[in-house]
């Protein structure tokens, strides 16, 4: 038997919450958790990553400080 004293309450059926919505139910040391991201609203998980496009960057130093390109 653990001493009392010595172990930290534990809470065999912890809410996990996300924006206000219950995600599921674990085992923990506090009464509740909240987490910011998870599975159900991260981007890659969600297919709303954006991609960063650099495309044309070349193009638009080469036209910031006058210089000519291959293609010109």
């Amino acid at each position: 038997m653990p001493k009392s004293e010595i172990h930290p309450t534990w809470f065999s059926n912890a809410p996990v919450l996300s924006e206000g919505k219950t995600l599921c139910s674990i085992g923990s040391t506090k009464p509740q958790l909240q987490v910011d991201v998870w599975l159900g609203n991260h981007p890659f998980y969600t297919n709303s990553q954006t991609l960063v496009d650099s495309e044309g960057r070349v193009d638009r130093f080469m036209k910031k400080y006058g210089l000519q390109t291959k293609d010109n």
